[in-house]
């Protein structure tokens, strides 16, 4: 007679499988940041996991859906983090500082996963490709919503909120290129720099003066 599944035994059971594909993601994020995505095949994988081919398919379906799954990863921790900052009250340029300070820390804090969702998205096939470009542009949408926001209240001159944002993102997400974490300067640091700088060009005199 075969033993009764019991539900303590079925969520030790879960907890094992989720495990497992948490090392598995993690190895797969580590392998596409450092050979690329066509560079890094399952074999490799399997090799780091010292895992046989067979088990590891087991758990995944194949290699773009591992890809899938880090991105979702990565997109959940950059969305997690901003749309609080967007909902919460206060003016709009404190909270777009907040949301730079977030936005850097998450780059800085996996570097693995920022190089993936930076640069190995475009190996996506549809419709998972335009999945995840939805959720990267809802990101910027939310970034910009601050943006407009503080032009509208008059905290910023009347720059176009579009181009301000990219301002903003390129100069953040260039990070995973060539920020370390052994470097002279702290994640929160780089925050106060870039937005320093691109403040200076965009915020009113007398936005700066309540601030301080």
């Amino acid at each position: 007679m075969l033993p009764l599944l019991t539900s303590v035994s079925l969520d030790k059971g879960n907890a094992v499988e989720s495990e497992r594909k948490r090392q598995i993601l993690d190895a797969a994020e580590r392998l596409f940041s450092e050979r690329g995505y066509h560079g890094a095949s399952m074999r490799d994988l399997a090799r780091e996991l010292d895992l046989k081919g067979g088990s590891l398919y087991s758990h995944i379906d194949g290699k773009e859906e591992l890809l899938w799954r880090v991105l979702e990863r990565a997109a959940d921790e950059f969305l997690g983090t901003l749309q609080p900052i967007v909902a919460s009250p206060g003016s709009a340029d404190i909270r777009l500082r907040a949301a730079i300070h977030a936005h850097i820390r998450v780059i800085t804090r996996n570097l693995d996963a920022s190089t993936v969702y930076f640069h190995e998205w475009k190996f996506l096939a549809e419709p998972r490709r335009s999945a995840f470009l939805e959720r990267r542009d809802h990101y910027e949408q939310l970034l910009r919503s601050l943006v407009a926001e503080a032009v509208s209240s008059g905290d910023f001159y009347e720059v176009e909120p579009k181009w301000a944002t990219l301002l903003i993102l390129s100069a953040s997400n260039w990070l995973y290129q060539w920020y370390r974490t052994d470097g002279a300067l702290a994640p929160d640091e780089i925050a106060e720099r870039f937005i320093e700088m691109i403040f200076q060009g965009m915020q009113r005199p007398e936005a700066l003066l309540i601030e301080e």
